[in-house]
């Protein structure tokens, strides 16, 4: 088919390598523009650009896809089908209908559960045993068009929003090609969504990660997981930041206040939470490395009876 690629992130990326490996024609790729991150705030290209280039498939950056210059593009193209992976724009009613198979999105759910931005982290936080993949015939709404295909994605116990997000990829590159073989085969029966059982998976934020104590340590552990590598769970002790990367759910009983360090030796951080106690076995002290929690202690002593505390 002839296709145009809309992607940002790396999410995405799997998804058009896939489509390039099976033989579709990528007519071009629309990608958000590139940005300045970092200390240096260097220009950086997004993923899917950086692909695109390498295929040498011509690359568009616009900054609004629904301005009229933009869509007479898309027009000149004539793609049989726009497919799009997180791409971070709302796309008009005039791109969906403008080709023959209209816009097909590659959603990192089972919908109609994780409708919005961060599906992958809130499924993670809200303790799921599995996810997925799902494509869907795009419409106005946000995330609420007919459903294509689906494809399950079982979650481990210690999966990370890192993990998960790999394996997703994975599986959206998986499921769109068949989706599309499908679609121009007329063999695909669309569903459409109801809003029973759905959610709102919304944007996640730096602030998301600082860690109430008072929480039950399984819901701790979990947030822990899902926002690794970002933008990571984080404390406060000394008026210092500690960022937490692993923890394990002790069974074991410890008495304390929330946020209270009831165990530190050699090797061990034990921390009291609102219901249950944390084990600590990654950890970064602001300006210094990630490292297991021996090798922490080994640098910076941490008093039994101390208290991580919310960063302000």
């Amino acid at each position: 088919m002839r296709i145009v690629f809309m992607g940002t992130p790396d999410f995405a990326v799997s998804a058009l390598v896939s489509l390039k490996e099976a033989g579709h024609e990528i007519l071009a790729c629309v990608t958000q523009p590139d940005k300045p991150k970092g200390r240096g705030k260097a220009v950086l290209m997004t993923p899917v650009k950086e692909k695109a280039l390498e295929y040498q498939i011509p690359v568009y950056q616009p900054a609004r896809v629904r301005d009229e210059s933009f869509q007479e593009i898309l027009r000149e193209l004539n793609p049989d089908v726009i497919v799009v992976a997180a791409f971070g724009q709302i796309i008009p009613r005039s791109i969906l209908e403008l080709p023959p198979y209209g816009c097909i999105n590659i959603h990192a759910s089972l919908l109609p559960k994780y409708r919005g931005a961060a599906p992958i982290q809130w499924a993670l936080i809200d303790g799921e045993k599995e996810t997925g993949i799902t494509t869907m015939q795009m419409d106005e709404g946000l995330d609420t068009g007919d459903m294509l295909e689906k494809a399950v994605v079982p979650i481990s116990p210690e999966e990370t929003g890192g993990s998960l997000h790999d394996k997703l990829g994975e599986a959206g590159g998986r499921l769109i090609v068949s989706t599309l073989e499908k679609l121009e085969k007329h063999a695909l029966h669309p569903v459409p969504q109801t809003d029973e059982g759905t959610c709102y998976a919304k944007k996640i934020t730096k602030d998301l990660g600082n860690i109430d104590w008072s929480a039950d340590a399984d819901s701790i552990e979990r947030l822990i997981r899902a926002l690794n590598p970002w933008p990571s769970a984080y404390t406060s002790i000394e008026g210092k930041t500690v960022k937490i990367w692993k923890a394990q759910v002790l069974t074991e009983e410890w008495e304390g206040a929330y946020g209270q360090i009831v165990m530190a030796d050699k090797s061990r951080l034990y921390v009291k939470t609102g219901k249950g106690t944390l084990s600590v076995e990654e950890l970064q002290l602001e300006g210094k490395k990630r490292m297991d929690t021996a090798s922490f202690l080994r640098g910076f002593q941490l008093r039994q009876g101390s208290l991580f505390e919310r960063r302000n």
